[in-house]
């Protein structure tokens, strides 16, 4: 099977599994908000995959969500957003994956993992929540803290697994 097929495949794939972790398996953290757990497979892609396929799962995966559960209802901020955090992040494993010491490629990893979601969350999605419903930037961006910090999170303790399930990824394109 051609390449580009397989990973136009994976990213299907992927795309889906996001849809299915954030439906499925749905953990409270703060008040009216769960943990997005779709942002693992994020991580993952951006990681094995690379950075144009982990935002697709990122981006095309919260549309479908919301599609599914809300309309589009906070879909748009929701999909920029997560373009924003998947070139972000993506770019970063590109960059760093040989990096040593293991501890400073993880530190990076964790502060492009924030730096990202405080960027696509707290601004690009609170900017575009801002401008749909006619609200102050910064009442949207308080509003969208718990999503912040709790994607931030999602994210940080993907980390450990990207190397770990890149393994099985590259058997796949096998």
């Amino acid at each position: 099977m051609n390449h580009n097929l397989k990973k136009l495949t994976a990213t299907a794939i992927g795309i889906a599994l996001f849809v299915v972790l954030a439906l499925c398996v749905q953990v409270p953290v703060f008040q009216n908000y769960y943990l997005c757990l779709g942002y693992v497979a994020m991580a993952v892609y951006c990681y094995s995959f690379g950075t144009l396929s982990g935002t697709a799962v990122g981006a095309l995966g919260v549309v479908l969500y919301c599609l599914l559960t809300s309309g589009l209802r906070g879909m748009p901020g929701w999909a920029l957003g997560n373009v924003v955090i998947g070139l972000g992040l993506g770019l970063t494993f590109k960059t760093t994956k040989g990096t040593k010491p293991q501890w400073l490629r993880y530190s990076l990893w964790v502060i492009a993992a924030v730096l990202f979601t405080a960027i696509g969350i707290l601004g690009v999605k609170s900017l575009v929540d801002s401008l749909i419903k006619s609200q102050p930037f910064l009442v949207r961006a308080g509003m969208n803290v718990y999503a912040f910090v709790a994607d931030a999170a999602v994210l940080i303790l993907s980390l450990p697994l990207c190397p770990f399930l890149d393994k099985t990824a590259q058997k796949l394109m096998k």
